[in-house]
């Protein structure tokens, strides 16, 4: 039988009592604990006193109005691939690239296309 050690006891006590120190949570102090518990009064009043807001007017009108919107933020994109796809053109001609020149077209094709793209689904759409 082997006899051990106080220094080896020692480190084995000390060991648990990390262990345990490591695994046990903090607890918290006043200050800290008051101010969680205003911040959870606080979330919880935001989230049961919401008012609910109702559209007023015809919804399809909204729609309408958000349809146009988007169309027009569209038509404003495909204008500035325009402009792009015209300066590239421009470029590859003064350069004489053919593959810079072929890019540009593309792109002044894609931004007359982009740009009238409300008024061609609606020749399609009839």
């Amino acid at each position: 039988m082997r006899v051990t050690g106080f220094n080896e006891l020692c480190k084995k006590k000390d060991k648990k009592k990390k262990e345990k120190r490591e695994t046990t949570p903090m607890p918290m102090k006043a200050g800290p604990r008051k101010a969680f518990a205003c911040y959870v009064i606080l979330v919880l009043n935001l989230c049961v006193g919401t008012i609910y807001a109702y559209a007023a007017g015809d919804p399809l009108s909204v729609v309408n109005n958000l349809s146009t919107f988007i169309f027009s933020l569209i038509r404003a994109i495909g204008l500035i691939l325009l402009g792009f796809g015209i300066v590239q053109v421009g470029l590859s001609l003064k350069s004489h690239d053919p593959s810079q020149r072929a890019n540009g077209f593309l792109t002044l094709a894609g931004g007359i296309i982009i740009t009238f793209a409300k008024e061609i689904l609606d020749l399609i759409m009839g």
